[in-house]
C-alpha cells in the first residue's frame, strides 16, 4: 500500500468532507498486459470530487494516466477499495478480486452465457454483487450509449494500414504504408494520424508502385466504428465512390490516391423472394434476406474494414466459400506486371474485422488476433499463418480490445459517455432490493444481477447455460463430438473414407452395412467408429433414424440405392455426399433439396470425381488467359498392377465387380472430329475400343464410357470438336469381354435356370445351356469345339478354362448370368491382400491460343495401391469423398440442392488436399 508521505495531496484529499454514502472506486485492469484504459479520466474524477464523491483509485503503473494525475484531481490512491459501494472497471474482474455486497460496473461478457465467464457470474451471484454491464446501457431505440466504438475504429484502421505496408513489402512492393506503425507505438492518435498523412503525401506524389494498382477501402456500416475508421482514412488523399461505382474505381482508378466506399445494409442485402430491401422487415425477419456482398462489393475491395453488428440468423457478410472465391489466385488484368514487378495474388489484401465477433459476419474468422500477434494470413484452404507476411491469403486483423492501443483517448472518450450516468449509478446499494432504487430504464436495463439472482431481463442466461451444459454433457459422453457422419456401405472404398474423417476426434462416425462383418472390421480398425447392420431397401425406418442423427450422410452403396438415402436426407434436413454419377433419380430431387436447405454433392470419387477436378482446373486456367478448349479426350480406369494382371481379363476387382462388368454393356455417346457417335445399350461398345499409347510402358486400350456429349455443357466447352470420356483397360480385356458377351454370361436379365429355388447346376451345365447344348456330358474336347464354334473363337475356350467356367463346380445362383458371374469373379479375380492395384487417368486437352498456336496438353494421374494398405481405387474414391464431407461439415460448401463439384471453390480445395495426401498429377505439353 502506498504511504501518504509519497503523495502529499492524498492527506489533503482525505481531509475533505466527502459524503459518506458516495464512495466509488476505480479498479486496476488486470485482464491483459496491454489493458491501460480506465472507465474515468482524471478530468472526470475531478468533477466527481467537486460533486462530493469520494473516489478511490487502485494504484497501477500500467494505466494510461499516471497515479499523480488522479491524485491531482482529488482522488485517493490506495490498494484497499472495500470502502466503495460502487466499483468501476473496464474488463472482467478476477473472481478473487470480487468484493461481496458491492455494485460492480464493467464489460462482463456474460449476456450470451459465454462459457468462459460463467464462473465469474456464479461468483457475482454468490457474493450478492450487483452487476451493471456497459454493453447493455442502451437508449429507448436500443442503441448503445456507452462504448469504445469510435476509438476501435481509429485504432483498427491504423493497425490495418500498418499491416498493409508489411504485407505489400512481403509481396515485393515497397509502399508509403511502411512508415505507419501500430497505434500503441504513438503517444496519441494525433501522432499516428500524422504518420498516415505523411504516407498520404507520398501517395499523392506518385510513390505508390503502379504494380499494386488502385487501392479501394470498403467500410461497412455508418456507426461509431465506421466513423472512427473513416476519420483516419480521410488523412490519405482520397475519393469516395458509391458501391455501384466501386468496380470502376478498382479497375481504372488513379494510383495517386485511394478510394473509399461506405456500404450500408441496403447496398448488399436483398429479399430472397422478389429482391429489394426493407429495413423494418429486415429487423423483424433477417432470415428472409440474403447477402450479395460477396458478388457486388468484395471482389473490388482491396481492404475491408468491418464494424457491423451481426446477429444470429442474419446473413453473413462473407462466408467460408466466399473466401475461397475471393482468395484463389487468378489472372487479373487490372494488376500490371510491367518491369518485372510481381503481381498481387488477388484483389483483396486486408480485412480489419473491428467487430471481432468470431464466426460472426465474417464466417471464416473463428478466433480473434491479439495485440501481441495482431495479424494472420488466412488462405483459401482455411490455413492461418501468424508468423509470416509472405504466404498466400488475405491479411486479417481482428483484435478484440483495439481501443486499449490508444488508451488515453479511449479513456477520455468512454468517460465522457459514462459520466452522465455516474450520479444515478452512485445511488446503487447492493444490500437493498433493486426495486427500492429509482433507476432510469437505461441504467436498470443494464443491471444483469442483483441481490443474489439474475434480474428479469437476464433470466434467459440460465436457460442458455442449461442448454449448453446438456450439450457439453452429450459431447462429453460422446468424446466431445461436434459433428456426426453416417456412412452407408462398408465396401472396398470405405476404409480411406473412414480413416480421413477419423483423424478429427470431434467427428462421430457410424458405418451402416448389410454385411455387418465389414462395418465391424472398420470399427475395430478405427476406435470410436460404430458399425451397425442395415438393409437400406428393407429397413427405411432405420435409414431415417440414422440420417436424422447425422450432419452428413455419405452413400457408397450401389448407385441405384442413393435416392433412398437422398429422400431420407431431404426429410431430415441432413446433407449428403456420393461418389457416383448424379443420375436422374437424384437430379430430380434438386428443388426438394433446395427447399430443405441441404446439399447433395455427387461425383466426388475417381471417375466421376478426380477426372472432373483436374479437367476443370486446366480448362479454367486456360480460359483465364484467353485460350479456347477445342478438344477433350479422357480415359480412366482401375487396374491390377502389371505383375498381378495374369488372367484372361487382365483385370482384378478393386471396386464394385458388377459395375465394372455391366459398364461393358452400356450405351455411349461421344463426338469425334465434329461427328456424333452413338452406341446403344447392349450394343457393340467393345467394338469402339482403341489402343492408348500415352504411357508407352503400359499396354493399354480404352473404350467410350457413357454420354460424353453432355460435358460440352458441364465443362462449358461448346467449341470442342472432339469430346470423349472412356475407360482404360489392359489390352486383352475387350476381347475377353466380347467373348463372355457372345456366350451369354453378361446377360443382366434374370434366367430361369439361375432361380435360387431351382435345382443345383454346375458351371459346365450353365455354359452348355447358354450356348444351346443339351448334353453337358459330351466328351470334353467336343464341348470345347462346340463352344469355339458358337463364339467363333478358340480364345473363348481358353478364357473359360482359365476362369474355371467349364468345371463341374456348383454355381452359386444370383438370378441373372451377369450377377452370377459377378459374384463368382469377385472371388476368383479378387485383389488379394498381398497384391496391389493401379489407377490411371489421362486427359488430352486441345487448346487454341489467341495467337492461333495450337497446344495439346496431357494430364497424367497415376496412383498405386499399398500392399497391406489402402488400394489405389479405395484411396482415389474414398479420400475425395471424405474431403468433400469434411468441407460440408466445416461450412466450406454451402450451395444447396443436388450439385456437382464444378465450382473452383470446391474442386481447387479438394485437389489441394488430395495433393497433401500424396495424390499428384503430372502434365505434358505439345505444340502443333
Amino acid at each position: 500500500m502506498l504511504r501518504i508521505k509519497k503523495f502529499p495531496l492524498m492527506a489533503a484529499m482525505r481531509s475533505r468532507n466527502f459524503s459518506s454514502h458516495k464512495v466509488i472506486a476505480i479498479r486496476r485492469e488486470d485482464q491483459s498486459v496491454w489493458e491501460r484504459r480506465a472507465p474515468f479520466s482524471p478530468t472526470h474524477v475531478r468533477k466527481l470530487v467537486k460533486n462530493g464523491v469520494k473516489v478511490i483509485v487502485q494504484p497501477s503503473n500500467r494505466r494510461a494516466y499516471p497515479m499523480q494525475a488522479y491524485l491531482n484531481a482529488g482522488a485517493i490512491v490506495q490498494e484497499d477499495i472495500s470502502e466503495a459501494s460502487v466499483i468501476f472497471g473496464v474488463k472482467q474482474v478476477p473472481i478473487d478480486q470480487l468484493i461481496p455486497d458491492k455494485t460492480f460496473c464493467f464489460f462482463s461478457h456474460t449476456i450470451k452465457a459465454q462459457e468462459s465467464n460463467m464462473p465469474l457470474l456464479d461468483a457475482i451471484l454468490e457474493k450478492n454483487i450487483r452487476l451493471l454491464d456497459y454493453e447493455k446501457l442502451v437508449d429507448h431505440r436500443g442503441h448503445r450509449v456507452v462504448a469504445f466504438g469510435k476509438m476501435a475504429g481509429v485504432a483498427g484502421t491504423i493497425n490495418i494500414l500498418h499491416g498493409l505496408g508489411l504485407r505489400l513489402l512481403a509481396l515485393g512492393h515497397h509502399t508509403p504504408f511502411m512508415h505507419i506503425g501500430p497505434p500503441h507505438n504513438y503517444r496519441n492518435s494525433s501522432m499516428a494520424r500524422q504518420a498516415v498523412r505523411d504516407a498520404g503525401y507520398e501517395i499523392s506524389l506518385g510513390l505508390m508502385p503502379k504494380s499494386v494498382g488502385p487501392l479501394t477501402f470498403v467500410f461497412t456500416g455508418s456507426g461509431n466504428v465506421s466513423q472512427g475508421s473513416q476519420e483516419v482514412f480521410q488523412e490519405l488523399p482520397h475519393e469516395y465512390v458509391s458501391p455501384e461505382h466501386l468496380q470502376k474505381a478498382a479497375e481504372h482508378g488513379n494510383p495517386n490516391k485511394v478510394y473509399g466506399c461506405e456500404v450500408r445494409r441496403r447496398h448488399y442485402l436483398e429479399r430472397i423472394e422478389g429482391g429489394g430491401f426493407d429495413s423494418a422487415e429486415y429487423e423483424e425477419h433477417p432470415e428472409r434476406y440474403v447477402s450479395t456482398f460477396n458478388k457486388r462489393i468484395a471482389p473490388y475491395a482491396s481492404v475491408l474494414i468491418n464494424g457491423i453488428y451481426w446477429a444470429v440468423n442474419s446473413p453473413k457478410l462473407l462466408t467460408i466459400p466466399d473466401a475461397k472465391h475471393l482468395l484463389r489466385p487468378a489472372y487479373t488484368p487490372w494488376l500490371p506486371t510491367s518491369m518485372g514487378a510481381p503481381a498481387l495474388p488477388h484483389r483483396m489484401l486486408g480485412i480489419c474485422d473491428i467487430s471481432a465477433d468470431p464466426g460472426g459476419s465474417i464466417e471464416f474468422m473463428n478466433e480473434c488476433t491479439t495485440i501481441d500477434t495482431p495479424f494472420c494470413l488466412y488462405d483459401a484452404d482455411r490455413n492461418k499463418d501468424t508468423k509470416s507476411f509472405k504466404g498466400p491469403g488475405v491479411l486479417v486483423c481482428s483484435i478484440d480490445n483495439m481501443p486499449t492501443q490508444i488508451p488515453r483517448e479511449s479513456t477520455d472518450f468512454f468517460g465522457d459517455l459514462l459520466f452522465p450516468f455516474a450520479n444515478e449509478i452512485l445511488t446503487s446499494d447492493a444490500l437493498k432490493p433493486l426495486d427500492d432504487h429509482k433507476f432510469t430504464p437505461t441504467v436498470y436495463g443494464a443491471i444483469i444481477a442483483s441481490n443474489g439472482k439474475l434480474t428479469p431481463n437476464f433470466e434467459y442466461i440460465q436457460e442458455l447455460r442449461t442448454s449448453t451444459v446438456r450439450s457439453r454433457q452429450k459431447e462429453s459422453s460422446q468424446g466431445k463430438v461436434e459433428k456426426r457422419v453416417v456412412i452407408f456401405g462398408a465396401g472396398r472404398v470405405a476404409a480411406p473414407l473412414v480413416e480421413y474423417l477419423h483423424r478429427q476426434p470431434s467427428i462421430a462416425i457410424t458405418v451402416a452395412c448389410e454385411q455387418k462383418e465389414l462395418s465391424d472390421n472398420l470399427a475395430r480398425a478405427y476406435p470410436g467408429v460404430e458399425g451397425v447392420y442395415l438393409n437400406a431397401v428393407g429397413n427405411p425406418d432405420v435409414v431415417q433414424e440414422l440420417v436424422a442423427n447425422a450432419d452428413v450422410a455419405v452413400s457408397i452403396l450401389p448407385r441405384e440405392l442413393h435416392h433412398i438415402i437422398a429422400k431420407a436426407c431431404i426429410r431430415e434436413g441432413t446433407n449428403m455426399v456420393t461418389a457416383s454419377y448424379a443420375k436422374e433419380n437424384l437430379t430430380s430431387l434438386h428443388s426438394e433439396a433446395v427447399n430443405a436447405g441441404i446439399t447433395i454433392l455427387n461425383e466426388v470419387g475417381l471417375d466421376p470425381g478426380i477426372d472432373h477436378l483436374l479437367a476443370l482446373e486446366c480448362m479454367h486456367e486456360v480460359r483465364a488467359v484467353g485460350g479456347r478448349i477445342t478438344s477433350f479426350e479422357s480415359y480412366c480406369g482401375g487396374l491390377p498392377a502389371p505383375e498381378f494382371s495374369d488372367n484372361p481379363l487382365r483385370y482384378k476387382f478393386s471396386w464394385s465387380p458388377r459395375s465394372a462388368l455391366i459398364n461393358t454393356l452400356s450405351a455411349a455417346k461421344y463426338i469425334r472430329k465434329g461427328q456424333k457417335v452413338t452406341i446403344k445399350e447392349g450394343g457393340d461398345l467393345m467394338g469402339a475400343t482403341r489402343s492408348l499409347d500415352f504411357l508407352p510402358g503400359f499396354n493399354l486400350e480404352g473404350y467410350p464410357n457413357g454420354d460424353s456429349t453432355k460435358y460440352a455443357k458441364y465443362y462449358d466447352i461448346p467449341e470442342a470438336v472432339t469430346l470423349l470420356r472412356g475407360t482404360i483397360r489392359y489390352k486383352g480385356f475387350t476381347e475377353a469381354v466380347r467373348n463372355l458377351q457372345l456366350l451369354g454370361l453378361l446377360d443382366p436379365e434374370n434366367h430361369p435356370i439361375l432361380h435360387d429355388k431351382g435345382p443345383d447346376i454346375t458351371w459346365r451345365q450353365l455354359l452348355c445351356h447358354l450356348v444351346g447344348l443339351h448334353d453337358h456330358n459330351m466328351i470334353y474336347e467336343n464341348l470345347k469345339n462346340k463352344i469355339a464354334e458358337h463364339a467363333e473363337s478358340d480364345y473363348a475356350v481358353e478364357i473359360l478354362e482359365e476362369l474355371g467356367l467349364l468345371d463341374e463346380t456348383r454355381v452359386t445362383k444370383h438370378g441373372s448370368p451377369l450377377d452370377t458371374l459377378t459374384q463368382y469373379l469377385s472371388t476368383k479375380l479378387n485383389l488379394e491382400s498381398n497384391e496391389r492395384d493401379l489407377v490411371i487417368l489421362r486427359h488430352d486437352i486441345g487448346i487454341t491460343w489467341p495467337d492461333n498456336r495450337r497446344e495439346t496438353r496431357g494430364i497424367n494421374f497415376v496412383v498405386y495401391g499399398d500392399i497391406k494398405g489402402h488400394s489405389a481405387m479405395a484411396k482415389t474414391v474414398g479420400y475425395p469423398a471424405a474431403i468433400a464431407t469434411k468441407m460440408i461439415l466445416d461450412g466450406e460448401i454451402q450451395e444447396r440442392g443436388v450439385i456437382l463439384p464444378f465450382t473452383p471453390e470446391i474442386y481447387r480445395t479438394i485437389l489441394s488436399r488430395l495433393r497433401n495426401e500424396g495424390l499428384h498429377s503430372t502434365e505434358t505439353s505439345k505444340f502443333l
